[in-house]
């Protein structure tokens, strides 16, 4: 039984601070938010109204179905894409899989609002294959917008997640089970559905969890190319951005269904895989085999066909963010007239991009490298109370997480609203619990026995940690470190919310460019994100000295 250790050192001050981050920048904005969600704006009294409104009328209830529907089918086809990649790239020899593998990472990391823009300029109104296509067939292409572009931009950008988790699955599959299978007669597509399919459920079922909570969540695909398709995270923001009587505190109430929605669809996900996990050890990994014939070239081609249109947005926002522009219309000719204008009246958008990210970065690494130890080397009730709340980013939207934060820091003592501190917590509070994650996989893999053989030779067990422990531990999490940071630099949802004027970043300004239709500059901005995206991708590869990639 856990006991309470109250004897004062430097990982009890860990353990203090542990809990007073996640208690003031987690707990308490929850309790803001359900707070608010449950008051009347004018009186201040306990109400049910704002959820009765929104259960009453269908243009706000249609939106929770709305994103039902699309999140649905996007995890559903991430699924069968994902899973299909995977057992092709596993089980034959596929030429160029480095390549193609680093092409489905980026754009898995690239930002789908970025995805949303450029399937805009392809197939949009005005888009370049929409105008080929009606003056050259008189053809008219069909709409981008609604529905179906959310789903094929979301699509595109979250199959990777259910690739390289089955992917790693795949590999960790012995050849003799499968070699059993065949000897009882179980071959062909068969095989496939009866053993390997359900050897890699739980592990598929971990991806799908990441795809629901990420399509879910997302507002800056809906937001660009949703054109009154309306979910849940545009249908918040829109009425928290109004502020007109009590609509924050409506917004607050969507919101607290929206956590209730996600916390349901973790739990459930998470008492199945508890009740299907088990445990492979793959003594003979399954053997790459050789396709021939037709079906080597037509595996070829739709391998190379779904990484290709996968990465139409981040080539599409290159090339464009060179031709010369006046607002939404490019009007032929090459210019680097894009990148003067960013440079000129939008550098500081990028500057505050990478000083937010990186600044976050580092209290994650310091925080989730002590806070590791803490759960996994010291356990007592404090840090198994720091474990639970770990889990709570998980089932946050990003859109959420904004809302509470400045619910719970929009007045004194604490006045944070506005400020780039405010943004920095939200970048450190979303990707906090992953770098937790792969830090307690990496001391697991250290034997405790090295701590103290240093500790036998006079070391404390401080400089034990830094010394010894944090040196073992620190390439495993930097490479998590600069996954992470990627996907800070790209955080659009949370940002929306919480920008001013001097605190914009990135995403947040190429968001603002693409609404205000200067397309130009918002493929500059996109091109710089993306260049910067893949930079970090190498840099990556080359600290970790592997091309597998653990999310």
């Amino acid at each position: 039984m856990s006991k309470l250790n109250l004897r004062w050192d430097f990982w009890t001050g860990i353990t203090v601070l542990s809990i007073a981050v996640f208690g003031l920048f987690l707990i308490y904005p929850l309790f803001s938010l359900f707070s608010s969600a449950f008051q009347d704006a004018m009186t201040g009294e306990f109400t049910l109204e704002h959820f009765k409104h929104f259960f009453e009328r269908k243009y706000y209830y249609q939106s929770m179905i709305n994103s039902f529907s699309v999140t649905a089918c996007v995890t559903i086809l991430a699924i069968i894409i994902g899973t299909a990649l995977a057992y092709f790239m596993t089980i034959y020899r596929v030429r160029f899989k480095s390549a193609l593998e680093i092409c489905i990472i980026i754009s898995l990391l690239s930002p789908p609002f970025i995805g949303a823009y450029s399937w805009i300029l392809i197939g949009g109104r005005s888009g370049m294959l929409t105008q080929w296509l009606q003056e050259t067939f008189q053809y008219e292409f069909p709409s981008i917008y609604g529905f179906t572009g959310i789903l094929l931009v979301l699509t595109l950008k979250l199959y990777p997640f259910i690739y390289l988790y089955a992917a790693g699955a795949m590999k960790n599959i012995d050849s003799a089970l499968i070699e059993a299978a065949e000897s009882l007669g179980c071959s062909g597509i068969r095989k496939v559905v009866t053993v390997i399919v359900p050897l890699i459920t739980p592990t598929i079922l971990a991806g799908a969890l990441m795809v629901f909570m990420n399509a879910m969540a997302d507002f800056g695909t809906p937001m660009l190319i949703g054109e009154g398709f309306n979910v849940m995270p545009v249908m918040i923001y829109s009425e928290f951005i109004n502020e007109v009587g009590d609509q924050a505190n409506f917004a607050a109430a969507m919101a607290a269904i929206m956590v209730v929605i996600t916390s349901t669809i973790f739990l459930l996900q998470k008492y199945v895989v508890s009740r299907k996990s088990f445990t492979m050890s793959s003594l003979r990994p399954l053997e790459v085999k050789e396709m021939r014939g037709a079906g080597n070239v037509l595996m070829h081609v739709l391998i190379y066909l779904l990484v290709a249109v996968s990465m139409i947005p981040q080539l599409v926002v290159i090339y464009t963010s060179f031709l010369e522009t006046r607002g939404a219309v490019f009007t032929g000719g090459y210019s680097l007239d894009s990148y003067t204008t960013i440079f000129s009246s939008l550098g500081t958008a990028i500057s505050n991009t990478y000083l937010y990210s990186t600044a976050a970065i580092l209290i994650i690494v310091f925080l989730g490298m002590t806070v590791a130890y803490l759960t996994t080397r010291r356990k007592s009730m404090l840090t198994d109370i720091i474990d639970t709340l770990t889990m709570f980013p998980y089932i946050i939207p990003g859109s959420v997480l904004g809302i509470t934060l400045l619910l719970a820091f929009n007045e004194e003592p604490i006045l944070l609203s506005g400020t780039a501190l405010i943004i920095i917590i939200s970048l450190v509070i979303r990707r906090l619990p992953y770098t937790l994650r792969s830090s307690s996989a990496i001391l697991y893999q250290i034997s405790p026995s090295i701590e103290e053989a240093s500790i036998s030779l006079g070391a404390s067990p401080l400089k034990t940690f830094f010394k010894v422990t944090a040196v073992m531990m620190l390439p495993g999490v930097m490479s998590g470190a600069i996954l992470s940071w990627i996907t800070a630099i790209n955080e659009l949802s949370s940002s929306v919310i919480l920008f001013t004027g001097a605190t914009k970043t990135m995403s947040v300004a190429i968001y603002t460019e693409v609404i205000r239709a200067s397309y130009g500059t918002a493929a500059a901005l996109s091109t710089i994100l993306t260049l910067t995206t893949i930079a970090a991708m190498v840099t990556f590869f080359k600290v970790s000295g592997s091309k597998d990639v653990t999310l």
